[in-house]
């Protein structure tokens, strides 16, 4: 286990993870006294301490806590495979002969690099939830037992393509992404009372959302047909081709409006509607914020994302797992 690695990964979704546990310059003081009798075998039991002194002991979160965490935990590993195996296609039998990314050589690195980035995000964002949760974090699910064709297992869903297209893939990633800035939101309630917790949700929903304008920047510029950095300023076009890099309304149904969970989409109502709106709401505590600003219905939907309940994501994620695993059952 590299420990400075992982701190280094906590600190990226996480910046007071020092402060937590100690004073930056303590922290290494006691690493760096104790360094040569440091042995492997004692490193878990360290970080263990480590760990609940700065987020809590797992073993005493409440149930609804840990079924919040491990939910995030699961989007996280369904993410994590999805970009790493894009990235590494060939060694899971994928065609090498398809350019995934783009057609020309100068931005397929630039494209692959910011892949490369969020990839990377989500690991980070893996052991963050494994070292909040301790034991009660889930098994690490095994990487065969997603199915990002959208088919349930049966690898011929309707993102068949989806790692030898470009638009495939892209159409994919922005589900993923905007299901869990929703799911992120909705499980926030449930951690109030922990405010560590709480801080560490929130700081990776934002990394998520961050992701989302990503995917969705790239996705315009595609439509655009524009290559390298110019590709940021394409104007918004078809939420289904060249959509905005924020959520808009309903954005149409999104990405792959009618495929992606037809009877539960990702920017409509959770439930009860009452508590996770869908994505168009122009309400917020209490109050029109049409009516008090004076703006459109669309730029009030824009101001907010809106929650999802943890039934409604686990229903759209099903759909990219094999139907005989117990993931996001």
């Amino acid at each position: 286990m590299d420990f400075f690695q992982l701190l280094s990964d906590i600190e990226k979704v996480d910046p007071e993870v020092y402060e937590r546990f100690d004073a930056r310059r303590r922290v290494f003081k006691h690493f760096g006294a104790m360094g040569k009798k440091l042995t492997a075998a004692a490193m878990p039991g360290l970080v263990s301490g480590l760990f609940s002194k700065a987020y809590g002991q797992a073993t005493s979160l409440p149930a609804d806590v840990v079924n919040v965490l491990n939910l995030a935990l699961s989007l996280e590993y369904l993410e994590f495979y999805f970009y790493d195996t894009a990235l590494n296609r060939p060694t899971y039998g994928l065609p090498t002969s398809a350019t995934l990314f783009t057609t020309t050589p100068a931005t397929a690195t630039s494209e692959r690099q910011g892949i490369v980035l969020i990839r990377n995000d989500e690991e980070g964002h893996i052991k963050t939830l494994r070292a909040a949760l301790g034991a009660a974090a889930i098994p690490a699910p095994d990487r065969a037992l997603f199915d990002y064709s959208g088919g349930a297992g049966s690898l011929k869903g309707p993102f068949a393509d989806v790692f030898t297209s470009s638009a495939t893939f892209y159409k994919v990633a922005q589900s993923f992404v905007d299901t869990g800035v929703r799911a992120y939101k909705g499980g926030a309630p449930t951690l109030f009372n922990n405010k560590d917790l709480l801080e560490t949700a929130l700081n990776i929903h934002s990394v998520e959302a961050r992701h989302s304008s990503h995917v969705r920047t790239i996705r315009r510029g595609k439509a655009a047909n524009l290559d390298g950095p110019p590709a940021a300023l394409a104007a918004p076009g078809s939420p289904a081709t060249a959509p905005k890099s924020w959520i808009s309304g309903i954005d149409n149904g999104g990405a792959s409006p009618g495929t992606t969970v037809s009877t539960t989409p990702i920017y409509g109502a959770g439930s009860p509607a009452t508590d996770y709106p869908a994505e168009n709401n122009i309400v917020q505590a209490g109050r029109t914020i049409t009516n008090d600003s004076g703006i459109n219905d669309v730029a009030a939907s824009e101001a907010f994302d809106e929650p999802l309940d943890p039934k409604t994501v686990r229903t759209i994620a099903r759909n990219f797992v094999a139907s005989t695993s117990t993931l996001f059952t």
